[in-house]
């Protein structure tokens, strides 16, 4: 284990960490004071490793905790980053030029960058985020770890484990153990949707749908139990590469009728055509990383949110998953 602080060189404008690991992408990070030096840290798991990160202007400071051996620690927060995949600099200029409200969000919001997460981690973990607020998709999260998956290390009295294999969360017994610690009807869902990608090839079919094109690995996710175009959107973006993919909730339904479709406002179901019409639109102003773009907007959107929720004595209570009441088919 890498127990003490390594360097990563990284501009706080490539890469702002309270932005991207508290904006509703992984769900398995947590920001608190270090007690020697007072500064803010996150500590999160991927990888079946424990990471600690800390932001400085010009650079991260990290630890790892876990067993491995000869591992690339750099290598592999930077692929977890994308951080030699996107210029994002670059992009920001780009899109702040074509888009003025973007240009405003973007002040506030530098270095928020879409994460490369495992996909099956991904996947239920936004089967859990449905209906649901970020903390409460945390807790849960974190319980499919624990009663599924192998520990990793103990770290101040802290055990930490890694997330379960599918063929774990395909057992037939699962769906009774998860209704037994609060999951409601996702149970059901977790517990068919692991079944399903066990019953297609496991990682295999999941290797095959990754080298699809984004619309026809949006299609295959679709066919899992739990799992409509707002979900399957969220895992193509972030773990399958596809970065026009464009999640649509409430907070990106309610930024596109304010800014940039009006008549979406009179609006009070999402069918597929809206749905697919706002992804479009999105895609044709923003290009190729339409998804990417969108997440600027959608964290500088839900910062809003918190803080109307705090001072309504509701903080931190923001969902990821309260869409308008969406009507659509699966293919």
């Amino acid at each position: 284990m890498l127990n003490n602080w390594q360097k990563l060189v990284c501009s706080s404008k490539e890469l702002q960490l309270r932005g991207t690991l508290n904006g509703g992408q992984s769900f398995r990070w947590k920001n608190v004071i270090n007690k020697n030096d007072k500064e803010e840290q996150w500590i999160g798991v991927f990888q079946n490793k424990v990471w600690f990160v800390k932001q400085h202007e010009d650079h991260l400071l990290y630890k790892v905790f876990g067993s491995f051996e000869n591992i690339n620690s750099q290598a592999i927060l930077k692929e977890y980053f994308r951080l030699d995949d996107v210029n994002l600099s670059h992009y920001y200029e780009k899109w702040s030029k074509i888009d003025s409200n973007f240009k405003e969000a973007a002040e506030n919001f530098k270095g928020i960058r879409i994460l490369k997460q495992d996909v099956v981690e991904n996947i239920f973990s936004f089967i859990c985020s449905q209906n649901n607020h970020i903390n409460r998709i945390s807790s849960l999260v974190e319980k499919l770890a624990r009663l599924f998956g192998q520990k990793i290390c103990d770290i101040d009295g802290t055990a930490y484990y890694g997330f379960p294999p599918v063929e774990k969360l395909a057992d037939p017994e699962v769906e009774q153990i998860l209704r037994e610690n609060g999951f409601g009807y996702r149970s059901k869902y977790i517990n068919k949707t692991a079944q399903a990608i066990i019953g297609n090839g496991g990682e295999e079919w999941l290797d095959k749908i990754k080298s699809m094109n984004y619309e026809d690995t949006k299609r295959n996710l679709m066919t899992l139990t739990g799992i409509g175009a707002k979900v399957a959107d969220c895992i193509c973006l972030m773990s399958f590469g596809h970065l026009q993919a464009l999640p649509v909730d409430t907070h990106v339904y309610q930024i596109a009728a304010k800014y940039y479709l009006p008549k979406l406002a009179k609006q009070k179901t999402i069918t597929d055509k809206l749905y697919n019409e706002i992804g479009d639109y999105f895609r044709n102003l923003y290009g190729p990383l339409a998804g990417w773009a969108q997440t600027v907007l959608f964290c500088a959107d839900l910062k809003k949110f918190q803080e109307i929720g705090e001072k309504r004595g509701a903080k931190n209570k923001t969902s990821v998953q309260e869409a308008p009441q969406i009507k659509r088919k699966k293919p």
